[in-house]
């Protein structure tokens, strides 16, 4: 691997990691009190599966980014792709400040329902240029689906 693809991979993957550990730092203070005492649906997994898989989602996250991030020479088309990418990901940060930190589930479901319109849109600009890309986020759109669902319960039972 090139020194310049290397770099841009370490960038990528701490990028996406940074903004998960943006997310814990409002969300691990409030488990044990604000969100333990919310009523959930009987489907919520245990706490110890979200930093799993969210660690896991944010790798492949960083993944598209970078193989994005390679393709030869700026394009509309690239820049399209990597901006909605942007664009996801600052939704994604912004959503447990919002849930957990504001203590705001209606609010975070509007920010989580524009977020999953974000991803399906950035995996059609992916798509374009680079399926791998594009499959890569997939696994990030199905989680998102089910926290959509999660959330929308939350919202409803409290």
């Amino acid at each position: 691997m090139k020194t310049l693809s290397f770099f841009r991979l370490v960038v990528s993957v701490g990028l996406c990691l940074a903004v998960g550990a943006i997310g814990s730092l409002a969300t691990t203070p409030k488990i044990p009190t604000w969100y333990a005492a919310l009523a959930k649906p009987g489907w919520t997994p245990p706490g110890e599966v979200f930093p799993v898989v969210w660690t896991v989602l944010y790798v492949l996250m960083a993944v598209a980014l970078w193989r994005l991030w390679q393709l030869h020479g700026p394009s509309p088309a690239r820049r399209l792709a990597v901006g909605l990418f942007f664009v996801q990901l600052a939704l994604n940060a912004l959503w447990s400040p919002v849930f957990f930190g504001l203590e705001a589930p209606a609010a975070a479901l509007a920010v989580i329902v524009l977020l999953v319109g974000a991803v399906v849109a950035a995996i059609a600009a992916s798509a374009r240029l680079d399926t791998t890309a594009a499959w890569l986020l997939a696994p990030y759109l199905l989680w998102l689906c089910y926290a959509t669902a999660l959330n929308a319960a939350i919202v409803a039972m409290n």
